[in-house]
């Protein structure tokens, strides 16, 4: 496996980058369980049933600490994966946690940006973030790039946090992502990364916004689920035909 190259501490990380994510590692899964009460490996186990197969190629953009590269193999036991995130605390969970389930043979993790994949057009069978779009800088750039990675035919799953807007229990899941989960991330983790949680996921566009920001990107949306009640959505999508350009 690759080795990790450690970066040094900022003071001031910005909101969602890798260095925010660092100061939270340690106890990023933990938090994960309370705050989405246990949903999030339902949550994501729908995501990769969703878009891979036996023997797929799978890769996890902001795969944290491998949650989700970790359900691939649970699903395919013969399907590779290669997740990259910008940070390296988060990694290093990721890399313990994959060779306490000996799956380092098949699950490959690297630092890296969605914005800037260093991998050859068409080189996988799938893609998927979960939870991550939301931190991306440059959002259509790493749609892009999902677009021009992933095999034409190939699926692309991406599984994000949502204002529920409608519905019988839309107060209520409004109520616990603006009050409760701030509040009680922030005691468990004695961070302020979790304030980010709830803001971000308020300015996130709404699915249909969303997901037309998706198609210019060059990804052809092919369902969109809410999940929870609307406190997430799950977009399936796959790369859009591409156009030859005349000679």
């Amino acid at each position: 496996m690759q080795q990790l190259t450690a970066i040094p501490p900022v003071d001031r990380p910005r909101p969602g980058s890798g260095a925010m994510f660092d100061s939270i590692a340690g106890r990023y899964d933990l938090l994960n369980r309370i705050l989405s009460l246990g949903l999030d490996r339902r949550w994501r186990a729908r995501a990769v049933a969703a878009v891979t197969g036996p023997g797929s190629r799978v890769l996890d953009l902001a795969t944290g600490t491998a949650d989700l590269a970790i359900e691939v193999l649970r699903q395919h036991a013969d399907a590779t994966v290669v997740g990259i995130d910008p940070s390296p605390r988060m990694l290093a969970e990721g890399e313990r946690k994959v060779s306490a389930a000996g799956l380092a043979s098949r699950i490959e993790l690297r630092p890296g940006r969605a914005e800037e994949l260093p991998f050859d057009d068409d080189s996988f069978d799938a893609a998927a973030i979960a939870w991550g779009i939301r931190n991306v800088a440059d959002r259509p750039a790493a749609l892009a790039e999902m677009a021009r990675v992933v095999r034409p035919g190939g699926k692309i799953a991406i599984l994000e946090g949502s204002e529920p807007r409608s519905g019988l229990l839309a107060p209520f899941a409004r109520f616990y992502l603006h009050h409760v989960v701030p509040r009680l991330g922030a005691w468990l983790s004695k961070e302020r990364a979790y304030r980010y949680l709830q803001t971000s996921i308020e300015a996130f566009p709404p699915p249909p916004e969303f997901a037309e920001i998706m198609e210019r990107a060059g990804l052809e949306v092919t369902e969109i689920r809410d999940v929870s009640f609307g406190v997430g959505c799950l977009f399936l999508a796959r790369p859009a035909e591409k156009q030859e350009v005349p000679r």
